[in-house]
C-alpha cells in the first residue's frame, strides 16, 4: 500500500485500490525485478511527499522521470545535488537567467526548494526503464496524474500550472477552474527549447500571477 505521509493518502486512496492502479502495481513488481527503473522505488512519489496538497501554488508538469543512471528522484527535472545537469535542466536553468537574472547553481540541479516552497514538480508518468524514454506510458500513470490534477483543479485557492511540452499540455484540458492559471509551451529538451521554451517568462509569469492572488511568489533561486 502507497504511504505519503501527508493529505495526499486520503485525497488519493480511492485511486490507489482502483483497479487500474493495482494492476499498474503488478507491471511495476514485474519490470522493477527485470530491468533497471528510474527513479528508486522509494522516490517514485516524492514530489507528493516534498508538497502536501494543501501547500500547492504551482504545479510544473514534465514528462517521464530521467532515464540514465543516478538522475531521477521523484521530481521532475530534478537531479540530486553533484549530478552533471541533464540538457533539459540545463535548459530551465538558462531560461530562470534570461528570466529573472538568476544565476545557475553550482553543482546542485536537486529542485527540493522549489518543492518545499509549493511547486509541485510532477511527471505525467512516474517511472521509466532505463535508456528507453516513455517506456512506461500508457500503463496507468496517466490515469493517476489526472486524479492529482483534478484534485487540485477542484481548490478555490488560485494555482498556476506549468504545463512543458506535448505530455505535459495533453493535461491542459482537465484544468477548468477559472482561479486558475494555465502556462505553456516546448519543452526544455534540446529537440524543442527553441520552439517556444527559451523566451516564455514562466517563472516571472508565475510569481505575477501568484502576487495578484495575495500569494507569497516563488523563490526560484537554488544554493
Amino acid at each position: 500500500m502507497v504511504h505519503i505521509g501527508n493529505s495526499w493518502d486520503e485525497i488519493l486512496k480511492d485511486e490507489f485500490t482502483s483497479e487500474y492502479y493495482l494492476k499498474l502495481r503488478e507491471f511495476l513488481k514485474y519490470e522493477y525485478s527485470h530491468y533497471h527503473i528510474y527513479p528508486n522505488m522509494y522516490d517514485i512519489f516524492n514530489a507528493l511527499k516534498y508538497t502536501d496538497y494543501n501547500d500547492v501554488r504551482a504545479v510544473i508538469i514534465g514528462q517521464d522521470p530521467y532515464h540514465g543512471p543516478g538522475q531521477a528522484h521523484g521530481l521532475c527535472f530534478s537531479v540530486k545535488r553533484g549530478v552533471a545537469y541533464p540538457p533539459s535542466l540545463n535548459n530551465i536553468f538558462k531560461e530562470l537567467y534570461n528570466d529573472l537574472g538568476i544565476q545557475p547553481p553550482q553543482n546542485n540541479g536537486e529542485l527540493i526548494p522549489w518543492a518545499k516552497q509549493g511547486v509541485l514538480l510532477l511527471n505525467t508518468v512516474l517511472t521509466v526503464r532505463q535508456g528507453q524514454a516513455n517506456s512506461h506510458k500508457g500503463k496507468g500513470w496517466e490515469q493517476l496524474t489526472d486524479a492529482i490534477i483534478k484534485k487540485l483543479n477542484e481548490r478555490e485557492k488560485p494555482i498556476a500550472f506549468i504545463l512543458w511540452g506535448a505530455n505535459a499540455r495533453s493535461k491542459a484540458s482537465i484544468i477548468t477552474n477559472p482561479v486558475h492559471a494555465k502556462f505553456e509551451c516546448a519543452h526544455p529538451s534540446p529537440l524543442s527549447a527553441y520552439n517556444g521554451f527559451f523566451g516564455c517568462r514562466h517563472f516571472s509569469k508565475v510569481n505575477s500571477f501568484l502576487k495578484q492572488n495575495g500569494i507569497q511568489p516563488i523563490d526560484w533561486s537554488l544554493s
